[in-house]
């Protein structure tokens, strides 16, 4: 799926669409994206100018926003404005290396379950083949 494709299926827009392109997608089961880590990223100048690193609530946010794109897709549904996908839990997080600008982050969310609503997953940030991120999320799309 191109940024295109994501455009129709996230309600996220410029400068918070943290996916730019799903690499592989099996409904329910998992989704390998990819966020490209540039300078030009709009958090880069205040954090921190002498070494620039992603913040981990961005790389958090993009896993969730991965986790959004294989939920619309498993439900066959897309968001629309009377449908939110909201991040509602996160547990065990951990950081393990950096985030720099010229990485490549993959993304990599597999479904645990789904439970009255709620989806849990399992998420992982990779850079070069390396975990530089992870975390058990929970989201829920809903109604407003």
């Amino acid at each position: 799926m191109d940024i295109k494709g994501i455009l129709e299926n996230l309600p996220h827009r410029y400068p918070f669409v943290l996916v730019d392109r799903v690499l592989e997608l099996e409904p329910n089961v998992r989704i390998l994206a990819q966020k490209n880590v540039s300078y030009n990223e709009p958090y880069f100048p205040g954090h921190f100018p002498v070494h620039p690193v992603m913040p981990g609530v961005l790389i958090m946010e993009a896993l969730a926003q991965a986790a959004g794109l294989l939920s619309f897709k498993s439900m066959e549904a897309a968001p629309d404005k009377n449908l939110v996908y909201y991040f509602v839990g996160i547990d065990n997080c951990r950081f393990k290396k950096p985030v720099v600008p010229g990485d490549v982050l993959m993304l990599d969310v597999r479904v645990q379950r789904v439970s009255r609503g709620i989806w849990k997953y399992e998420a992982k940030a990779l850079v070069d083949g390396n975990v530089v991120a992870l975390a058990d999320l929970m989201c829920t799309a809903r109604e407003v």
